[in-house]
């Protein structure tokens, strides 16, 4: 009875294992695509990267500084049109 009792429970623990591990991949298919996109984003709403001294996101000093990334939909950085110019997939 209770080697039944385990090869239950380690069949039980297996299946919600596997149900966990195929939900986490699912979830992971589900999120869109984003690319890192200079110069458009607001002062101290950046994702990252500001330049010397920065450590990273909500850093950036001024809007659209040119050495800062805001991640957006992929393919859709070189069409964001700001009072500086177009959004770029380099630091300007």
């Amino acid at each position: 009875m209770n080697k039944h009792l385990v090869a239950t429970a380690a069949l039980t623990l297996a299946s919600l294992a596997s149900g966990v591990a195929m939900a986490q991949d699912k979830q992971s298919m589900n999120k869109p695509a984003v690319e890192k996109c200079y110069g458009v984003s607001m002062a101290g709403q950046n994702d990252c990267k500001a330049g010397e001294g920065t450590t990273c996101a909500g850093t950036a000093k001024m809007d659209y500084q040119g050495n800062a990334w805001k991640n957006v939909p992929a393919g859709t950085c070189t069409s964001i049109k700001t009072p500086r110019g177009m959004g770029s997939l380099k630091p300007v």
